[in-house]
């Protein structure tokens, strides 16, 4: 069942006498539990899709459901039922860890007692309890980005929504935060995350759609869309062989498309994983000589190479 849905969603901003379409007829289907990601360079409208789906943002057409209501006839509802982590954070950096976690589900209507247990068991969640009665002020940008999805937390929402959430980090606190956001999965808590790093979508996401220019160019997990491109490449060194080489697999069914060159023969094929033992088995069969095998997969920056015509890495850049 989809805890999150659109049909159409779409805003547009006036600047400068013209009308800019920032987002241009989003079609989103999101099940509940599953980590979905929004990938895409900055400006592709990631953040204004996320800002319409928290109720930051009213749309200029479409239609929305989120945790089971209505995105225009229920806001309130909505806002009860998400949590939101925007890039910026809203931690205040003169109190402790503990204090704005008590203050954050007291606003939303948890009793005092009940808040300071939440808060406890928010920190060690996020496994800040050695720091928790430190003024986040002092904290490191990956404690206080985890202090952030905390606070997102605070009154169990239904979907948790990350903006861009390891921007700026070092590889070490983008791990952490990456684990937290799969603790969360397994507690059954709905992740919708927008980022713009490719490895990020491809190691959490268990399904993902590609926007550019306001507009959803591709969806679907990110194996699928990696293998739509053409097919795992396996490279192999059979020296002067390859012609031979070339001969013997090109013919086989799990061979899409087979070229030698200076010695080297490289294979597309579907599935590298079943396809490289088969080879081992030809070229044993046939005698040839193996010096050297490699498999390469395509990775999601060649997705939006193929569904837009630029790289997503050079955009960002």
């Amino acid at each position: 069942m989809s805890i999150i849905e659109t049909r159409g969603l779409r805003r547009t901003f006036g600047r400068r006498g013209q009308v800019v379409e920032a987002v241009a007829g989003v079609d989103l289907a999101v099940e509940a539990g599953e980590i979905f990601g929004f990938l895409g360079p900055n400006g592709a409208g990631k953040t204004t899709t996320l800002r319409m789906l928290t109720t930051l943002l009213t749309p200029s057409g479409g239609e929305a459901t989120v945790a089971g209501c209505d995105l225009r006839r229920a806001p309130h509802r909505v806002r009860e039922r998400i949590g939101y982590v925007g890039q910026q954070g809203g931690a205040d950096l003169q109190v402790t860890a503990r204090s704005e976690l008590v203050l954050q589900c007291r606003l939303h209507g948890i009793p005092k007692a009940q808040a300071q247990r939440r808060a406890a068991e928010l920190l060690a969640l996020v496994d800040l309890e050695a720091a928790a009665d430190r003024r986040t002020g002092t904290y490191s940008g990956g404690q206080r980005r985890r202090l952030d999805i905390a606070i997102g937390l605070a009154h169990r929402p239904q979907v948790l929504f990350l903006d861009e959430p390891t921007t700026g980090l070092d590889p070490q606190s983008r791990a952490r935060v990456w684990d937290e956001v799969r603790r969360l999965r397994e507690d059954g808590v709905t992740v919708f995350l927008t980022t713009h790093y490719l490895d990020e979508a491809d190691a959490l996401c268990d399904r993902l759609a590609i926007i550019d220019q306001g507009r959803i160019v591709t969806e679907g997990t990110p194996s699928d869309l990696k293998r739509q491109i053409a097919g795992d490449v396996v490279t192999l060194s059979l020296g002067g062989e390859a012609e031979r080489g070339l001969l013997l697999l090109r013919a086989q069914p799990f061979v899409r498309e087979a070229v030698a060159e200076d010695g080297v023969l490289r294979l597309t094929v579907e599935r590298g994983e079943s396809a490289m033992p088969a080879i081992l088995r030809l070229l044993d069969g046939a005698g040839l000589e193996l010096n050297e095998i490699a498999l390469t997969r395509p990775s999601l920056d060649d997705v939006f190479l193929r569904q837009t015509g630029r790289s997503l890495r050079e955009v960002a850049a």
